[in-house]
């Protein structure tokens, strides 16, 4: 269905969870999320043909994170999104925060790294291209939590409370524009705080949660502004369809406490996988000094007992 003008000319009936979660197919998406799957199984696919392991809970992620793409915007709720803000603002939510943190933690760079073939001495292949883009001034600017919290607060005020987001929503090109640069920014901005990919920023798991939590709060702001406002601050969404039968304002205020509450769930889940990476760094790091230590033959551990016994000797 292609959504000429603004969208408000759509006669829909009242929503429901049943006719949101409706299947529709939008092109752009169906495509992209069908790409997204086929791609990382065929990269895991030929790990495993070479004998390589790829951990299940890492598939299962990113299908998690492809579904949720698929699920904002190739069912009903792209379609009613286009004309009640409350619904568009749950897309918004799930394809910013909640499907790139799940796409993540497939760690799909890792993944294409590791199933690319290299090109030879001296030869530049894709494997090669993607090494020196990590390691690239591009990347290294754009990863930075100087760049990416800033951006992240940006494609909300500057958007909402600006002309552009009207402009944006008047055309189906302009729309899906609009949700690619908010999946996008969702990637950028939590690549660095998942930290399971390699980059150029890999901060200590404290400084992680320290960009988590500088971003969470513009986003609370949001909604409660939305809440607050006593008249309809987007022009597309200030006349819905009588056939919503629902007004501006409550529409509005149900958009707000959408975003309000969302800033919660991301800081949940990134906290979750932060707690669990850091775990499992200190029993690797354990593990590690065991490791030292059983090759020294113990050696720390003889010249600490020789140093208590000539303390001991000195004494008497």
């Amino acid at each position: 269905m292609d959504h000429g003008g603004h969208g408000t000319n759509m006669e829909l009936p009242p929503f429901t969870l049943g006719r949101g979660l409706e299947f529709t197919g939008e092109p752009f998406f169906l495509v992209g999320c069908l790409l997204a799957l086929g791609l990382y199984a065929a990269a895991v696919v030929r790990l495993r043909g070479r004998g390589d392991g790829w951990p299940v809970m890492r598939t299962v992620a990113w299908v998690l994170g492809v579904l949720t793409v698929g699920l904002a915007m190739c069912t009903g709720l792209n379609e009613y999104g286009m004309v009640l803000f409350s619904v568009h603002m749950v897309q918004h939510m799930v394809i910013s925060m909640l499907s790139p943190i799940l796409l993540l933690l497939g760690a799909p760079v890792t993944l294409t790294l590791r199933a690319l073939p290299s090109a030879g001495r001296g030869r530049k292949g894709p494997r090669e291209l993607l090494v020196a883009l990590l390691h690239g001034r591009l990347l290294r600017v754009t990863t930075h939590p100087a760049f990416t919290i800033p951006l992240f607060i940006a494609s909300l005020y500057g958007l909402y409370f600006s002309p552009l987001f009207d402009f944006l929503m008047g055309s189906t090109t302009g729309h899906r524009a609009m949700m690619v640069h908010f999946l996008l920014v969702g990637l950028v901005f939590f690549w660095p705080i998942m930290g399971v990919d390699p980059g150029p920023h890999r901060p200590g798991h404290l400084m992680r949660m320290l960009e988590l939590f500088a971003g969470m709060p513009f986003h609370a702001f949001f909604g409660i502004a939305l809440m607050m406002a006593s008249e309809p601050m987007i022009a597309t969404y200030a006349h819905p369809s009588p056939s919503l039968r629902v007004s501006a304002l409550s529409d509005q205020t149900a958009a707000g406490g959408i975003a309000w509450a969302f800033s919660e769930i991301p800081s949940v889940l990134v906290l979750i996988a932060l707690v669990f990476q850091w775990h499992n760094s200190e029993q690797r790091q354990a593990r590690r000094l065991d490791r030292a230590a059983d090759r020294d033959g113990e050696k720390e551990l003889a010249a600490y007992n020789a140093y208590l016994a000539s303390l001991q000797a000195r004494g008497q």
